[in-house]
């Protein structure tokens, strides 16, 4: 198996909008973000970096990562421009109801990210069984289903993250038990719709 590499082009992209997070988020004094969401975000890079070292993770997907990042940044950071219809209190780009009002900025990123995860657990998969067994590794339902249920669990584990910033910060923009369970379906529509790209192309 070859070394895997490290693009200098997404360790400068993450850097960048990471110290702009940090930035932002201190000037806000935005605490859900200083106290549990850079940190995680942190400890997440470093889990998929230590994978990649082994995995050797397609550059796709290591870019689908960095673009995750981002466009998790900018729904906590970023203000909505006055007149854009959004939920709940806090006029931010995750609030932003970006189609009617059953379609949110947040539902978007969540599907998109947990989709991420679930390609995250293929690559994975395919690459220990390669190294393992010698064997290359082909996408059937079984598999496809087991890479859902990843995907799934690790939505699961980021609303623990989100009831952790709950209990330990005053104000969240976490919300409610309702919105939990729509940030639930919209992380299986993204498992789904990667578990089909999958499938269809392995």
């Amino acid at each position: 198996m070859r070394k895997a590499k490290y693009p200098r082009s997404i360790i400068l992209a993450v850097a960048l909008y990471l110290v702009a997070a940090i930035s932002a988020a201190v000037t806000q004094q935005n605490w859900e973000f200083l106290k549990v969401y850079i940190p995680f975000f942190i400890i997440f890079a470093g889990v998929v970096a230590l994978m990649h070292a082994r995995v050797d993770f397609s550059n796709f997907l290591l870019w689908c990562f960095a673009f995750w990042g981002a466009i998790h940044f900018a729904g906590g950071l970023v203000s909505l421009p006055d007149g854009w219809d959004f939920d709940g209190e806090n006029q931010v780009l995750y609030s932003w109801w970006v189609a009617g009002k059953w379609l949110k900025y947040d539902h978007c990123v969540h599907s998109f990210g947990f989709g991420a995860c679930t390609w995250l657990t293929w690559e994975a998969l395919r690459a220990s069984v390669q190294q393992r067994l010698g064997r290359k590794l082909f996408p059937s339902l079984g598999m496809i289903a087991l890479c859902v249920f990843a995907g799934m669990g690790l939505g699961a584990l980021n609303e623990i993250i989100e009831f952790i910033a709950v209990l330990i910060i005053p104000e969240t923009n976490v919300g409610g038990y309702v919105n939990t369970g729509w940030d639930l379906m919209a992380n299986l529509a993204g498992c789904l719709f990667a578990g089909i790209l999958i499938l269809f192309r392995g």
